[in-house]
């Protein structure tokens, strides 16, 4: 495809898109650059943190479970910021209208694990335990539905789609 035909081809979207669909993707388009901003902070200072702060210091004790607990930390931080990223790009190119509820769920699983990561055992009560395993195994409930009720879609969709290319199906 040429330059002059993808032109064309978004000039006609422009045409057709609605001045809500404009600012829903100028909103969309901000929010990544804003992430995408703070994925490369994060990046920086876990970067300089670990050179800095555990390599050149000498303290990066393979023993020390507190350190390597804060770097993971820090890890997940980044890994979740990408995520978000993610699902806002797949809206960004139109291929959802909205956010998918599983990229949500994603999130806040990782956010979830992040925090039983970084849970200092000694300091954590009983009831605290049980209310982080609850919501665990309700995302990942949750979790298991959405993509049960998607894969099921997926396979209906192909089965019509089969159908009609067989003539089977009008």
């Amino acid at each position: 495809m040429s330059i002059n035909d993808e032109f064309q081809e978004t000039k006609s979207e422009v045409r057709l898109a609605s001045l809500y669909q404009w600012f829903e993707r100028a909103v969309v388009l901000f929010l990544t650059f804003l992430i995408a901003i703070v994925v490369v902070a994060a990046v920086w200072t876990l970067s300089l943190k670990i050179l800095f702060g555990l390599v050149l210091a000498g303290s990066l004790d393979p023993s020390d479970f507190r350190v390597f607990q804060a770097v993971f930390g820090m890890i997940f931080t980044v890994i979740i910021a990408l995520e978000f990223k993610k699902s806002l790009l797949v809206v960004a190119e139109r291929r959802e209208a909205v956010v998918q509820i599983r990229s949500v769920i994603v999130i806040a699983l990782l956010a979830i694990c992040r925090k039983v990561i970084i849970l200092d055992l000694n300091e954590a009560d009983a009831l605290h335990m049980l209310a982080l395993a609850t919501v665990i195994l309700a995302l990942g409930v949750v979790y298991w539905l959405i993509r049960d009720s998607d894969c099921q879609r997926e396979e209906t969709a192909y089965r019509k789609l089969s159908r009609r290319r067989y003539g089977l199906l009008r």
